[in-house]
């Protein structure tokens, strides 16, 4: 026996919406990494490397390729210190 097609639409707004979802997704990952894949098993190094970026360009995927640091660099440190006891 044959199953009439009004049985198949709602299947088809399921995978369509799995879809869409799954599409936007992608697109906002895109975005959100500035037009550039996802990273995969990063390490101490790469994050380091990235809070690098992040100071330097304000982007966490952004690299700049000028030979000097921007104004106000030398004192943007990443180390967290702790208040001295007195």
């Amino acid at each position: 026996m044959a199953v009439p097609f009004e049985a198949l639409i709602p299947y088809g707004i399921i995978l369509a919406m799995f879809g869409a979802t799954g599409a936007g997704l992608s697109k906002f990952r895109n975005w959100q990494n500035g037009g550039k894949r996802a990273r995969r098993s990063i390490d101490q190094w790469d994050r380091q490397m990235m809070d690098r970026d992040r100071r330097l360009t304000g982007f966490l995927r952004g690299q700049s390729d000028a030979p000097l640091a921007p104004a106000g660099f030398e004192v943007n440190n990443p180390w967290r210190v702790e208040k001295r006891f007195t």
